[in-house]
């Protein structure tokens, strides 16, 4: 299977090497393009360079647009006229619709969202799929994504949201528990990065423990929060103060999703 990226940014090139590293593709299959040849210069033996995005689409047997969301649409009005009918053309941007697609070529396209922790294979990858996709298309997706950690198809219409859950979740619990450290701080002598490795490691194990042992949220506050004690002191503030910014958070991102969505049409 013939692998084609376009864009060298952060997404193209962890695709790249995660693809490359994983031996699902061979090397001389892997094909990239990007507007700066330099830039995808750095190890020639590991792929194949192609001078413009209508080589790589003619020789893909899969496509994958990593460009900015801005530049996409007229990327595939350039590789339309090229690109075999049964090539897959596979979007990174989840706020440009299928019908936006289909307007300039009516074509097999999905759209995938990886996280960030794809980068130590651990991403939680949504997909999802036009009406001229295949099953074994879908297949070899995901067969192909699975390399990057689990993937998890939805329908058009639950991405935004399915983004939010796995893609922009990362920040926003990275800002979360920022937040609590920053807070810690001002209560304690312990050194910053002593608080921050302290909260780090007991963040990830919390998380092994509830996989490994099936729990649910509320297993884990019933296990360390005892009736009128210290921990229950904490989780009802939690309770009582976090719903409303959890909601508005989601209500702000989805409408920021919205609009972007919108002003593609």
């Amino acid at each position: 299977m013939k692998i084609g990226i376009i864009g060298y940014g952060s997404m193209g090139k962890m695709l790249l090497m995660k693809f490359s590293e994983s031996g699902k593709v061979k090397y001389d299959e892997l094909f990239i393009s990007n507007r700066t040849i330099s830039k995808i210069a750095e190890a020639p033996d590991k792929y194949v360079i192609c001078r413009t995005n209508t080589d790589l689409a003619q020789s893909s047997d899969i496509v994958f647009i990593c460009t900015r969301p801005t530049d996409l649409l007229s990327v595939l009005r350039e590789i339309s006229g090229v690109v075999r009918e049964d090539t897959l053309i596979v979007s990174l941007n989840g706020s440009i619709t299928f019908e936006a697609l289909e307007r300039v070529s009516n074509r097999k396209y999905a759209k995938v969202i990886p996280s960030l922790t794809a980068e130590i294979n651990r991403s939680q990858t949504l997909v999802t799929y036009n009406g001229f996709v295949s099953g074994d298309d879908r297949k070899g997706l995901s067969g192909l994504l699975s390399c990057i950690g689990n993937v998890i198809e939805l329908p058009e219409n639950e991405m935004g949201m399915g983004s939010e859950l796995v893609s922009c979740m990362p920040g926003f619990i990275a800002s979360v528990f920022d937040v609590i450290c920053q807070s810690a701080m001002a209560h304690t002598s312990i050194p910053q990065e002593q608080v921050i490795k302290m909260v780090l490691d007991t963040l990830c194990s919390t998380g092994e423990l509830m996989i490994q042992k099936e729990m649910s949220f509320e297993d884990v506050v019933n296990r360390v929060a005892t009736p009128g004690g210290i921990t229950e002191v904490g989780t009802r503030v939690i309770h009582d103060g976090f719903p409303d910014i959890a909601d508005e958070m989601f209500e702000k991102t989805l409408a920021k999703r919205r609009e972007i969505c919108k002003n593609n049409l």
